[in-house]
């Protein structure tokens, strides 16, 4: 029986490996339109340069977003490698991240298949936004319990700023990309000045 009075129900490391498991899937499932692009390349005996640049879209579209869930993951590890324990709302706060994480494929494969549109860019950026806040999200809960962790405030809040600037760029690059077509999704170039936004927002009155 669990005890009531323990401030940490649920265990971390069983938590910790599910998610793992979760974002594996997912990024698995990038490649799947990939694989039957190259099968109806088979069948249209299309040589293998014809295939790369045909396919061009798909192949910047797998990249982008496996870097950006390699991301996202490293900085959920990093975060919770330190968290000691779990409680329901926490878990409710990360099976919302993992949503976002398990739908990435979905605009992905819009994105390199389908001729770009506002929609299209809405999706994508914004299911990034949404990690993004619920990323931040748990770092605030953190905050707000520290007995279930061992991270220094200070250094909490430092990441949960970097949250906040994150999703001010990603912010600005949703509309860039979804109506300035020849900038397009290069708009999310952006998230690499996410260093000096936070520094800018470390500045700011409390």
């Amino acid at each position: 029986m669990t005890d009531e009075r323990t401030p940490h129900p649920f265990k971390a490391e069983r938590f910790k490996a599910f998610v793992d498991a979760v974002v594996a899937i997912a990024m698995t499932l990038l490649i799947l339109p990939l694989l039957e692009s190259v099968s109806e390349a088979a069948t249209e005996q299309l040589g293998t340069a014809e295939f790369l640049v045909e396919h061009s879209g798909q192949l910047l579209s797998f990249g982008l977003s496996f870097v950006l869930i390699a991301a996202f993951w490293m900085e959920h590890h990093r975060m919770y490698s330190r968290v000691e324990g779990m409680t329901g709302p926490l878990l409710w706060i990360n099976a919302g991240w993992l949503l976002t994480i398990v739908w990435l494929p979905v605009p992905t494969a819009m994105l390199g298949q389908m001729e770009g549109d506002a929609v299209q860019a809405v999706l994508y950026i914004g299911t990034l936004i949404l990690t993004q806040v619920t990323t931040l999200a748990a770092k605030l809960y953190l905050l707000r319990h520290p007995e279930l962790h061992d991270f220094p405030a200070d250094e909490l809040r430092h990441g949960a700023l970097g949250d906040v600037a994150a999703i001010i760029l990603f912010a600005i690059a949703l509309p860039i990309a979804a109506w300035v077509h020849p900038i397009g999704y290069y708009a999310l170039l952006l998230i690499a000045l996410t260093g000096p936004v936070t520094r800018i927002l470390t500045r700011l009155p409390r």
